[in-house]
């Protein structure tokens, strides 16, 4: 007779779900696994969209994945990303990744939310779990986040309104949700703003579309996490139970509204 958990996991899923739901990445990076012919499903290579079981076999790139439930629960990590750091497990130009400064999870793999360049500090996020990674970053999601911007020079408040209102770039129109000029020195202003997507560098391609160069730029919140002040460039802290439940909930929110 079959129990309770039998009969979830026989119902077929998107393969991407199911690997990310495994903690073997990100729902997109494994849409690509697909697309490029890594993951096939019992001995056949499997295509973007098709759906699979816990009963299937399913490697990648040859190798059996193992889609047993987890004995421990989702783990959830903050780190500080210093500069110079890039947000990948290998990096082809030898520079150091975000990756080896982290405590291993007591299982699965880590999965960074949203990546941060090579030139951009601050908050990264963590987690074990491929779902909850996946709708942190959708842009259904609509997860703010937030950053302190330094420029060069003194934008006037034309040009202040403009990024709230919208300005186009390669891939479409772009703004911040918020903008505050928070500090002005001789040749530099430094701002707090908030958007709610994540595409490749928008803070920088923003200002850059008006005319302003980035100086310095500094993740502080991701949805309801913030930056913790004592938490150092390089170091990594574990989210509690409040803290996660609070990104489970931010992350569902938009897909409501």
């Amino acid at each position: 007779m079959a129990n309770g958990y039998d009969c979830v996991v026989s119902v077929p899923e998107r393969l991407q779900k199911l690997l990310a739901a495994a903690g073997l990445g990100s729902r997109r990076a494994i849409e690509d696994w697909l697309r490029a012919g890594r993951v096939a499903v019992n001995g056949r290579i499997a295509t973007l969209g098709e759906r699979a079981t816990h009963d299937d076999a399913i490697t990648v790139d040859g190798r059996h994945v193992n889609l047993a439930p987890r004995q421990t629960g989702r783990e959830v990590l903050i780190y500080h990303k210093p500069l110079g750091e890039v947000t990948t497990r290998h990096d082809p130009q030898g520079r150091p990744t975000v990756f080896e400064h982290l405590p291993a999870p007591a299982s699965g793999r880590w999965i960074v939310v949203g990546r941060l360049d090579v030139n951009t500090t601050g908050l990264l996020l963590f987690t074990t779990d491929g779902e909850l990674a996946h709708r942190l970053m959708h842009p259904s999601g609509e997860v703010e986040r937030e950053y302190l911007v330094r420029v060069h020079g003194e934008p006037d408040e034309a040009t202040l309104r403009r990024l709230q209102e919208g300005v186009r770039l390669e891939d479409g129109f772009g703004r911040f949700d918020s903008l505050e000029r928070q500090a002005r020195t001789r040749s530099h202003d430094w701002f707090r703003v908030v958007l709610r997507e994540g595409r490749n560098r928008e803070v920088r391609r923003l200002w850059g579309a008006v005319g302003f160069e980035v100086s310095r730029l500094m993740r502080v919140r991701y949805g309801p996490v913030s930056l913790p002040q004592d938490l150092g460039p390089g170091t990594a802290r574990w989210l509690g139970r409040d803290a996660v439940d609070a990104l489970l909930a931010a992350s569902a929110a938009g897909r409501k509204g």
